[in-house]
């Protein structure tokens, strides 16, 4: 150490300031953070294969034709469809989803991360989802941002419907 206050002296006798050295370990674990989430270890990324949409281009819906059951709570029962009201839904914070009943046995799914500033959303009534944190609401049937803050839709989840089951999907 020399005698001026936040910087060190290597064994090479250079000068580090404090503010380099907090720097480059932020560097680090933001290039480990990114990492992180760009991995893909799907079978499908393993094969080469595109991965899956989670169902975006049904409305969140799936018929739970493509035999996934199980891996990665893919198969989870969350709920009974006598558990989702008509008009409304309800929230399943762990795995990450909310579930709507819009009209009589149609059942849509959608991410429970407020798009605005990432809260959970909360209150499923009356075909709106709304968000606690600031006000926003979607509509059930679609994710769709009905007002803001959020500008952006919820994303839509994969579910499937077998029997009264409702699962991940």
């Amino acid at each position: 150490m020399t005698g001026t206050q936040g910087t060190a002296r290597p064994a090479t006798g250079r000068t580090v300031a404090r503010r380099t050295v907090v720097a480059a370990a932020g560097a680090v674990g933001l290039g480990a953070a990114l990492v992180a989430c760009g991995s893909d270890d799907s079978p499908e990324a393993a094969a080469g294969k595109p991965a899956d949409n989670g169902g975006a281009d049904n409305g969140g819906a799936d018929d739970g034709a493509n035999g996934d059951s199980g891996a990665d709570g893919q198969g989870e029962v969350l709920a009974r469809t006598a558990d989702i009201p008509e008009g409304g839904g309800k929230v399943f914070e762990a795995q990450g989803v909310v579930v709507t009943q819009p009209a009589a046995g149609q059942f849509k799914a959608f991410s429970s991360e407020c798009t605005h500033s990432g809260c959970t959303v909360g209150n499923i009534s009356n075909g709106t989802i709304t968000c606690p944190c600031h006000g926003s609401q979607f509509d059930a049937s679609d994710g769709s941002v009905k007002k803001g803050p959020a500008t952006r839709p919820l994303g839509a989840a994969s579910i499937s419907v077998e029997g009264d089951e409702i699962k991940l999907a």
